[in-house]
């Protein structure tokens, strides 16, 4: 897997990181995850509001087995033409940028709240 290649093929988005993981690797911009590496595959992060695109695109989701079951998770394939075509990388590519982070901020405001949450307990079980 050459990472650098996914490295340079993603740095006009931002700050590009590539963690190995899983038999895989995560690509992530500006500490935000937004791609996956799979058996030499990009899947790119998708989400409610750009499902339908990508679907609509024929892009299918990542999906595995783990214990005997399927999984699928929130990645989807891209078109061939991404890696010859700048316009479809950066459509694409900003799609999932988008997803990531609007699931980021859901993870950090949820983290948010039991924090807070935890706190007011806390403070309850002293008095």
């Amino acid at each position: 897997m050459d990472l650098e290649f996914y490295k340079d093929l993603f740095a006009p988005f931002g700050d590009i990181t590539i963690r190995k993981m899983f038999g895989g690797a995560g690509i992530y911009c500006d500490s935000v995850i937004f791609a996956l590496i799979v058996d030499e595959e990009v899947r790119l992060k998708v989400d409610d509001e750009t499902r339908a695109e990508f679907e609509s695109a024929g892009m299918l989701p990542f999906t595995f087995e783990m214990k005997g079951k399927s999984a699928t998770m929130s990645y989807y394939s891209v078109p061939d033409d991404i890696y010859d075509d700048e316009e479809t990388l950066h459509h694409w590519t900003r799609l999932a940028l988008g997803a990531a982070v609007r699931a980021d901020g859901k993870k950090r405001n949820t983290a948010a709240r039991k924090k807070t949450t935890k706190r007011k307990t806390t403070a309850k079980s002293r008095k």
